[in-house]
């Protein structure tokens, strides 16, 4: 499949913008490797090949083991490969990446703030909000996952 668009130079500002978030995100002090696991369940959901090629590359190279990566859409069915932590922010990034369908319910905010305080549990959505952003302008513009290394 074609890219149909080189956007991340036509709208380079734009990008630029979304970028800021990014670091942002990046700063905010909560673990890179859970970012980046919630960054890849929002990206398995919406179906972005970009995104989750980028992720679970960006999980390999913190050294998180393949089982694990392989196991972040199903991680409903683990026991013991996800820490608690961990399976609030996969909930609370399903929950936010199906808001249309979830509109965040009670019991899944309950779940989330129960591992992470007002703070962190802001910064998780804003990265679960972001990832979403990026996943809708790579899949709408036909972005293919970059060749391996």
């Amino acid at each position: 499949m074609a890219q149909r668009s080189q956007y991340q130079t036509i709208a380079a500002a734009g990008m630029k913008s979304l970028g800021g978030v990014h670091l942002y995100v990046s700063r905010c002090g909560l673990p890179k490797d859970l970012i980046d696991l919630v960054y890849l369940r929002a990206s398995q959901i919406n179906g972005c090949a970009y995104c989750i090629d980028m992720h679970s590359r960006d999980l390999l190279k913190e050294g998180v083991p393949v089982e694990k990566i392989m196991l972040v859409s199903a991680w409903h069915e683990t026991d013991g490969t996800f820490t608690a932590r961990e399976q609030a922010a996969l909930r609370w990034a399903e929950a936010v990446t199906l808001i249309s369908e979830t509109h965040a319910p009670d019991d899944e905010y309950a779940a989330a703030a129960a591992q992470f305080n007002e703070k962190e549990l802001a910064d998780l959505t804003i990265a679960i909000g972001l990832m979403n952003a990026y996943n809708r302008v790579a899949i709408s513009f036909r972005r293919p996952p970059d060749p391996a290394p």
